[in-house]
Formats: C-alpha cells, sequence, structure tokens
C-alpha cells in the first residue's frame, strides 16, 4: 500500500495512555486580557509582515498589490520556506512587547533557520535592516521593494538565516544547534535572557535532543537565561513530527522530567493574550529564579520556564491547492503555491492570499503604520535586530606571559600539563570571560591544573553547583560545541579539549559555525569574535590502550576544508612550543583552530625563546638533530642527501630518534631534520596566507632532494597541502593508515609505518639515489635497520610491552 495524503488540517496526536493527572504538572495561569489597542497592534505587525514574508518568496514587482497581480510579477524561482514564517513572526512581535514592557536586553535565537523570510520582514518594520543597510533596505517604498524583491537571488538575502541577518547569532543552515547556542550566550550575561525557538522538526535531532539538559549547566547567579519555546507546527518537509504526535500529557511528562516548568499555548481563537501571558509569566520565574540566586539564596534545582507553542503549519496561507491541504499540512512548509509565476489557478490563490493581509492598510507611503511602531521597543538599542551583543561583542582576554610556564629543554613534559598551569594561570586573571567546554575527559586529557583555583560548574551536583566554576563538562560533544559558539558569538573566549578520535562528532557543527564566520567578515557592520579553540589530545599515537576505536585523526581535515582564512591546524612538537601555540590562539580572532598534542610526557626539544621563534615561522630546521650541517644561527648547507620532516609529537620523536640511529649506522648519509608546527605553511604560496614563498619552501626543504614526511594525520591530507610546490614527486608522506588495535605505543609507530625504523628505511633509500657511499652501505644498513625492528617486535610479542628504553631522549 502506497502512502496516502492526511485528510485533515493539522491533525491532532493519538491519545496517550498516561492518567490525566500528570497535567497538573503543566502551568496553568490566569489569563488576563490584553488591552483592545494592544492586540490590534500585534495583530497589526503580524499581518504585516506576514505579508512581506509571503512576497519576499514570491514576488519581484507589484509589490503592495497596487495593481492586478500578473505571471510576469512573480519570481521565476520560488525559494522559501512559509509554513514556518507565521509562528515565528507571532512569537517576534510578542518579544518585541515583551522588551517594551520590562527594557530587556533579549535575543531571538531561531532554530527554524529558513524562516529568513519571517525575521527579515520583522527586521525591515522594526527599522533594523535600515539601521545596518542604510540606503538599501530603509523604510520606506524602495527598501521595502528591494528587500522583497531581492529575497533569495543572487545579491539578495539567502533563504535561511545567516550572519548578513541583524540579530542573529546561529547559522541558519543546519538544524539541531540553536538551543545549545543560546544556553553559550547567555553564561556570564547576567541580563541577558535568550528566548529560543526549537521547531518540533528541529527537536527530533540529536543535538536539541542533549540541549534541554543545559539548564543543568547555568548558575543563575552569573548567568542570564534562556526561554525556549517548542513550536510544535506538526510536520517536517513531507512527514509529522514526532513532537507533533504527541500529546500535552506526554510533553508534560517529557519537559518536567528534564526539569522545566511547561507552559503550553494553543488557544488560537486568542493566541495573543495565551502567549502574552506566558512571556510574562515566564519572564517573572526567570527573575525570581536569579534575585534568589543573586541574594545568596539559591534554589536548588530550580525549574527553568518553558513554552510550547502549538500552530497550524503554514497557518493564514492557502488552505488547499489543486485539493490537497495546505494550511496545516506539510504542503505548507516550503512554497505553498509552486505554480505561481505559470499557472493562473496558483496566481489566483497567491493573490487571493496576499490581498487577505489588507497591506494597504498597514504600509502607509512605504513605511509602517502607527499601529505596528506602538509595539516597539522604545530604545533602538534594544530592538531585536539591533542588541550590540549580536553584531560587535568582542571584549578579548586579559594577557598572561605563557613563558612563566614553559620547561626546561631536554627534560620530559607532557604538553596538556604544562598548558593546564598556563590555562590557570588565563582562568584567573579573566574570572568572567574565557570557559571551557569538555566532554567528560578533563583529567584523563591532563588539563586538570585547570581546577587549581576554579571548579566545574553543575548545577544538580551539590559538589560543584553555585560556586562560579569555569569549567563545564558535560558528556555531549554537541553541547560542548553549541555553548563555545554562543559564548564566542558573544564576545568571550573559549577552548574546547576533547579526545581526538571524536571531535568528529561535531564537524558538521563546526563547518556551520565557519560559514557563519566567513559571512559575518564580509559584512561592514559586525565586529571581531574570538576564535574557536580545540585542544585535541588523547590522540591515536597514545590510543593504543583503548583500542582501534579510539584512533582517528580526521578532524585535521575537517578543519583543513574550510575556507584558508578561517583556519589554522598546529601540531606543536613539545611543550613549550604547545604553550605558545595555546597563547597565540587565544589572543587570535576569527578563526578556527585546532590544537594537536599528547599528554602523555615527551621530549622537550626548544627552550622558551627558541619555541616561541619556531612557532612564529611556522617550521623550522632542527640543526642540533641534522647531520653535516652547522649549528647555531649560522646557514645551513644547500645539499643534504635527504630532508627528514616531522609534523606532531610523537612521530617526531621518531624523526629524531631515526636521525640518532642513522648518525652512528650510515654516517655518510648526510640529514636534514625539520619540524612543522603550522601546518597551514605547506600550502602552495598562492592558497593560503601563511604558505612559505617559494624561496623559503626551498631554502628549508631544498630544490630536489628527497623530503620525506612523517605526519600525523592521514597522508593523503598532507598530500594534498604539498600539491602546487616544486616537484612533488620527490616527496612522500607517512602518517596513520588505519592500522591499530589495543597493543603498545610503539607497536602502533610499527604498524602505521611511522617508526624510526620506517623514516630510517625510506631515508636511507632516498639518500642513495644522489651519495655513492651511502648506495655501497644500502644493503648492510636496510638489513640492520630491519632487524632491530624484528627484534623490538620480539620484543612486545614476549613482554606485552614496549622496551624500557624505547623513550629515552635522543642524543647526538
Amino acid at each position: 500500500m502506497g502512502g496516502g495524503e492526511i485528510p485533515v488540517s493539522n491533525p491532532p496526536p493519538l491519545a496517550s495512555h498516561l492518567p490525566g493527572s500528570v497535567l497538573d504538572l503543566a502551568v496553568k495561569i490566569e489569563k488576563t486580557p490584553l488591552p483592545d489597542d494592544v492586540r490590534d497592534s500585534l495583530k497589526s505587525f503580524q499581518r504585516a509582515a506576514c505579508y512581506i514574508a509571503a512576497a519576499m518568496i514570491f514576488l519581484r514587482d507589484n509589490v503592495l498589490l497596487e495593481s492586478d497581480l500578473q505571471l510576469d510579477h512573480v519570481k521565476p524561482r520560488l525559494l522559501g520556506h512559509w509554513g514556518t514564517c507565521p509562528g515565528l513572526i507571532l512569537i517576534w512581535s510578542h518579544l518585541d512587547l515583551l522588551i517594551r514592557n520590562h527594557n530587556l536586553d533579549m535575543i531571538y535565537v531561531i532554530g527554524p533557520g529558513h524562516g529568513a523570510p519571517a525575521a527579515l520582514a520583522a527586521l525591515w518594520l522594526e527599522g533594523s535592516l535600515e539601521r545596518f543597510y542604510p540606503g538599501e533596505y530603509n523604510r520606506d517604498a524602495e527598501g521595502l521593494r528591494n528587500l522583497i524583491t531581492r529575497f533569495s537571488v543572487p545579491g539578495g538575502f539567502p533563504s535561511h538565516i545567516n550572519a548578513e541577518t541583524p540579530g542573529s547569532i546561529h547559522e541558519g543552515g543546519e538544524l539541531g544547534y540553536a538551543l545549545a547556542v543560546s544556553f553559550g550566550a547567555v553564561m556570564d550575561n547576567p541580563d541577558l535572557i535568550a528566548t529560543c525557538v526549537v521547531g518540533d522538526g528541529e527537536a527530533e535531532t540529536g543535538p536539541t535532543a542533549t540541549a534541554w539538559h543545559a539548564i543543568k549547566y547555568l548558575d543563575p547567579k552569573e548567568s542570564g537565561a534562556v526561554l525556549p519555546i517548542l513550536h510544535v507546527n506538526g510536520f517536517k518537509i513531507s512527514e509529522r513530527t514526532i513532537f507533533g504526535c504527541m500529546d500535552d500529557k506526554e510533553i508534560v511528562c517529557l519537559f518536567s522530567g528534564y526539569g522545566y516548568q511547561v507552559r503550553i499555548v494553543e488557544d488560537l481563537a486568542n493566541i495573543d493574550d495565551d502567549l502574552s501571558n506566558a512571556l510574562e509569566w515566564a519572564v517573572a520565574e526567570i527573575k525570581h529564579i536569579q534575585q534568589a540566586a543573586r541574594s545568596g539564596n539559591p534554589i536548588v534545582k530550580p525549574r527553568w520556564p518553558m513554552i510550547v507553542l502549538r500552530t497550524p503549519k503554514g497557518w493564514g496561507g492557502p488552505k488547499k491547492v489543486d485539493g490537497k491541504i495546505v494550511e496545516g499540512s506539510f504542503h505548507s512548509h516550503q512554497v505553498p503555491l509552486p505554480k505561481a509565476n505559470s499557472d493562473e489557478s496558483h496566481l489566483k490563490e497567491l493573490d487571493k492570499w496576499l490581498s487577505s493581509y489588507h497591506i494597504d492598510e498597514l504600509i502607509e507611503g512605504g513605511k509602517p503604520s502607527e499601529s505596528i511602531l506602538r509595539i516597539l521597543p522604545e530604545d533602538d538599542a534594544k530592538k531585536l535586530g539591533q542588541l550590540k551583543t549580536t553584531y560587535d561583542p568582542y571584549i578579548g582576554l586579559r594577557g598572561v606571559e605563557w613563558k612563566d610556564f614553559t620547561v626546561e629543554k631536554g627534560t620530559d613534559q607532557s604538553c596538556m600539563k604544562a598548558a593546564g598551569e598556563f590555562l590557570d594561570g588565563v582562568f584567573q586573571a579573566n574570572p568572567t570571560t574565557i570557559r571551557l567546554f569538555s566532554p567528560d575527559e578533563l583529567e584523563s586529557n591532563k588539563l586538570d591544573a585547570i581546577l587549581n583555583h576554579t571548579q566545574r560548574n553543575f548545577q544538580w551536583d551539590e559538589y560543584s553547583r553555585a560556586n562560579g566554576g569555569r569549567v563545564i563538562e558535560v558528556l555531549s560533544e554537541h553541547d560542548c560545541q553549541g555553548f563555545m559558539q554562543g559564548y564566542t558569538l558573544t564576545g568571550r573566549t573559549a577552548l574546547f579539549p576533547s579526545y581526538e578520535s571524536f571531535l568528529g562528532i561535531v564537524h558538521t557543527m563546526m563547518v556551520q559555525y565557519s560559514k557563519f564566520v566567513k559571512i559575518a567578515r564580509e559584512v561592514k557592520w559586525r565586529g571581531d569574535l574570538a576564535s574557536i579553540n580545540y585542544i585535541e589530545t588523547s590522540t591515536w599515537a597514545r590510543q593504543e590502550h583503548n583500542g582501534f576505536s579510539h584512533q582517528n585523526p580526521s578532524f585535521i581535515g575537517a578543519v583543513l576544508n574550510l575556507k584558508a582564512e578561517a583556519a589554522r591546524v598546529y601540531l606543536p612538537p613539545d611543550a613549550n612550543c604547545f604553550l605558545s601555540t595555546v597563547d597565540h590562539c587565544l589572543r587570535s580572532k576569527n578563526y578556527a583552530n585546532l590544537i594537536i598534542g599528547s599528554k602523555q610526557p615527551t621530549a622537550v626539544y626548544l627552550s622558551a625563546d627558541e619555541a616561541e621563534e619556531h612557532c612564529r615561522l611556522g617550521a623550522s630546521i632542527w640543526h642540533f638533530a641534522s647531520s653535516h650541517e652547522p649549528t647555531g644561527s649560522a646557514p645551513s648547507i644547500p645539499d643534504p642527501d635527504v630532508v627528514l620532516v616531522g609534523i606532531g609529537v610523537e612521530v617526531t620523536f621518531e624523526v629524531i630518534k631515526a636521525a640518532e640511529l642513522l648518525r652512528t649506522l650510515c654516517p655518510a648519509l648526510k640529514i636534514r631534520v625539520i619540524n612543522v608546527t603550522d601546518l597551514m605553511i605547506l600550502f602552495a604560496e598562492s592558497k593560503h596566507p601563511h604558505a612559505l614563498s617559494k624561496d623559503r619552501f626551498i631554502e628549508l626543504f631544498t630544490a630536489d632532494k628527497p623530503v620525506l614526511f612523517n605526519y600525523h594525520g592521514y597522508p593523503t591530507e598532507l598530500q594534498g597541502l604539498l600539491f602546487g610546490r616544486e616537484r612533488v614527486d620527490r616527496m612522500s608522506v607517512n602518517g596513520y593508515s588505519e592500522e591499530g588495535s589495543t597493543t603498545t605505543p610503539f607497536d602502533m609507530m610499527l604498524r602505521n609505518g611511522v617508526s624510526r625504523f620506517d623514516v630510517a628505511e625510506r631515508a636511507l633509500k632516498g639518500g642513495a639515489q644522489g651519495n655513492a657511499e651511502v648506495e655501497r652501505q644500502l644493503a648492510r644498513c636496510l638489513e640492520e635497520v630491519q632487524e632491530k625492528a624484528k627484534g623490538i617486535r620480539r620484543f612486545i610479542a614476549e613482554h606485552g610491552k614496549d622496551p624500557d628504553d624505547i623513550y629515552d631522549l635522543a642524543k647526538f
């Protein structure tokens, strides 16, 4: 049996078997009718915005219906999402009134991001488009015409909310992230309320499902509040939603269990009174919870308010088209009249629909009527599109000297231990402008020194609640990413450390955020943002105990795929370089920074000053490990037999150990050792601002000698970066090759072909191409290297561990 059409508009959910008494959990408030003039103003705003939103989808001319509607007045390509717009506009009108009445600082985060027509229509009415796009979208006839005719055409606003949309702090392209972003935005913003609309389709996503728990990490003493509005209009693109098929009892039970007070708004005949009363109640509850916390008597496990708004999909649009139900069905999700530019019957329906709003009563001489203007906030800076927090919020950090936390050259130290000590100092110096968001891995990742002077912040835990902790640990990478985005987009600085293998969970969230920032950089009225900062540790090279499932460096590739001006990938080789890199990233702006390091103690090769210079350059020759090369600052000889390059902590250690081995095994081989810490310098010169010039690349890597990369990530990533460089045929890359198990750390090096023995073999073969003495010794040397490797393998198999001296520092 094939799928059939749903025969009724806005179908109710099937009744549950829960007892009726559970509805006692739902909030019931006495409904106070709005004054008639206020209700009329709300209706005027809603009618005008709905008209503009619909016109944006359809019209390229005759935008105010001043003549009979013709087919050629309709756009040739009909793009946009109507179904969510009426609900978003309803809420917007009421938030304007709420801000006006209470002088609130409020952000409106719209989860159904393709509802851009709703947001843009409201922004035009409140004058925010005119504020940021003067001369283009003024509150006059020409500005309105521009808005309607340019929507979803080249050069105009896109069909989803993005960084060009005033007031937005959320990329609307992919569903699921709005709620977590909202919670991040209000952290350490005590006077801010983020009203977040979550569409009932969006509410089915994994990121949204876990974000409902974010109230458990919100301290009302130090932070603002999020007011979630679950907008239940029943349909996705072509299917009913889970929440649309849940009755009130099921919804109330679910969200009461999460920790919310639930107010259901569904009185369609009196929707403005119903919603206004619910919003007034919600603000009062927020203030009550905050005042208790700020007076020293915090409520334990406060039940934060939320609203469930039930309205029909595409409310106010066409009822039926071509015999199919549209309003209250999935047919209204995108373009309810898809043939309005070619079919007279669709055109007639469009004319009937648009005429029903009586736009001539609402727009007078190209300007919104006084009835509309009456409900807008009196202070322009408080309008939803003009709150400074949303567009020019950057605060920056008070600097801490990273060199005070460096360790002695020639010792062993964990990159993460050193970074933890440094970040402890940064957190002390910046008690309200930096946070760390992490899955349950802080101590595992050896960053626990951060907790020397702060604590975790988990309001449902009696031992970490109400103490101003800077660390939020929640075992949801989606929440960590969303919190970081919201916190950063409202001006502050954040870090997100994670096991390397699981950062890929937030790949698309990171991409969506980076798209937002890319566009924001092109919008002249948006200010700078702190970079988002990932610290990737517990890497594949030291995840041998957890096995193959924990071995995955693919997030590097995800960041590399971003635009050059948006992304940075750093692989500092030791603890001092790691400190320099973290300090740089915390001070940087507008990037997605990925920093990769080891939590285990590893060799420290460079002093603080040397590390600073090495990180500034992005790559340098390590003379101490190179053979036949001068030391100090003297220029290196131009013709080594082979160039060995380490990129990453553990694989660089293997390069150094290979150089040590080859010094005694084959003294005739002339080796140059290079470390790369800034991966982006390897891009072809024209493709990245950090790329080495052609001359500098040749100075480091020579013009024609074999260059052998030992790389932390997947070889194809690095091969792609090198494409376009001189003589890439002489370059070879070994890296993680999807070989692993529960084994030993050094066996992981052997399995993936990046051990010192693999590097030594490659060096001997490469060097023999241009050095006759090496060629004469090649067979003997290769045999010795292979025997050493076999001996290590035998030891590991027999003893179940690596030899005790395997990680001794190299001596030259």
